[in-house]
């Protein structure tokens, strides 16, 4: 569990030093470049991925029950992550109704990912990976909107409805490839049990 612990805090004070502390990240701009910040703030993501998904892997043998959710909630969670899915391909397009409408549709995918894992796992290893990262993304979005009320982040104009078709056909695909197959190869774990 420590290294689980540890993969999160590096993970979570990688994103949430700039969005706290942009006084700190445009310092290390000045001094050093824009490829110097990118270069560390992609490595402390990529550190702390590393140490969550191994983390995690490592604390199933050990971790205990918090609770024991209801088969049905994993139904509902199922169909939360397609919504998640179609959230996350749309922050990677330009503005349709979907990312005008939910403005940072990344944290959205990130929130709704992490609610409906929370319904369906009730290990303290996934309780505290997917709790975590709800608190997180829940605070990120709090200090996001009060950066717009404050005039310093600007959200560009929606563009056209062709785009939110793309998120709805490129979530779905992603979706099916996660229940088909990309869940169990990543994670080890099927998302749909047969039988």
């Amino acid at each position: 569990m420590a290294l689980l612990i540890l993969g999160i805090v590096i993970f979570l004070l990688t994103h949430l030093v700039p969005a706290f502390g942009p006084g700190l990240r445009d310092r290390v701009i000045a001094n050093q470049g824009k490829g110097v910040w990118y270069g560390l703030h992609g490595a402390g993501s990529v550190l702390g991925v590393l140490l969550i998904a191994y983390g995690f892997d490592q604390s199933r043998a050990t971790t205990g029950m918090l609770y024991t959710p209801p088969m049905f909630l994993s139904h509902i969670t199922l169909t939360l992550m397609l919504i998640a899915c179609i959230c996350l391909v749309a922050a990677f397009l330009p503005p349709g109704k979907i990312r005008s409408v939910l403005k940072h549709p990344g944290l959205v995918a990130i929130k709704i990912w992490a609610f409906s894992h929370l319904l369906a796992n009730g290990e303290t290893n996934s309780v505290l990976l997917f709790a975590t990262f709800l608190a997180w993304a829940v605070i990120v979005r709090i200090r996001r909107k009060r950066q717009a009320r404050a005039g310093l982040i600007t959200y560009p104009p929606f563009v056209s409805y062709r785009f939110d078709l793309l998120a709805l056909i490129g979530g779905a695909a992603l979706y099916g490839l996660f229940v088909w197959r990309l869940h169990l190869w990543l994670i080890g774990v099927s998302p749909v049990v047969m039988g």
